[in-house]
């Protein structure tokens, strides 16, 4: 389950390069950017969307930035989105949370990156402590992203 052989399986059958960064136990964001030798805003957390029943979507957002979901929502031409459980988010995806990424996924997803992610980037790499570091560029060309302004500055407090 905490094993990122499907993530570098897929990374490699897309014909990304990448260097795999592996680190302990991180508590922030600041913590995660630190172990993996990039900035916050380097480092892409991918979020499961769900649509409708049966239909969802990863968002890839950078690690300073959050859904704006009126954003999304007009995007994506619905009224109403959600997060999914952490179980239903599993089943769709065969990541446990923290851990989630487009590649290797058991359920092949549309993916939405944030125009935001750019440059170098530090994405999960289906295991706690392990992330791939490679070009946001390639990754959305290698995934057919979509790129939309879809994210918002976090809140700092």
């Amino acid at each position: 389950m905490s094993d990122p052989s499907r993530a570098l399986a897929a990374a490699d059958a897309l014909g990304l390069r990448y260097e795999v960064t592996r680190h302990g136990p991180v508590r922030s964001l600041a913590e995660a950017a630190a172990a993996r030798g990039v900035e916050p805003s380097q480092i892409v957390k991918t979020m499961v969307v769900r649509v409708a029943e049966g239909d969802h979507r990863f968002v890839l957002v950078p690690g300073d930035r959050e859904i704006a979901w009126p954003k999304l929502r007009a995007l994506l031409g619905v009224n109403r989105l959600s997060m999914p459980s952490a179980e239903a988010a599993y089943d769709v995806t065969g990541y446990v949370r923290g851990t989630i990424t487009p590649l290797g996924s058991a359920t092949t997803l549309p993916v939405i990156a944030d125009a935001a992610m750019t440059g170098t980037i530090s994405l999960g790499a289906g295991a706690p402590g392990v992330a791939l570091t490679l070009s946001a560029s390639e990754l959305v060309a290698a995934l057919g992203a979509r790129v939309a302004d879809v994210t918002e500055p976090a809140d700092a407090g």
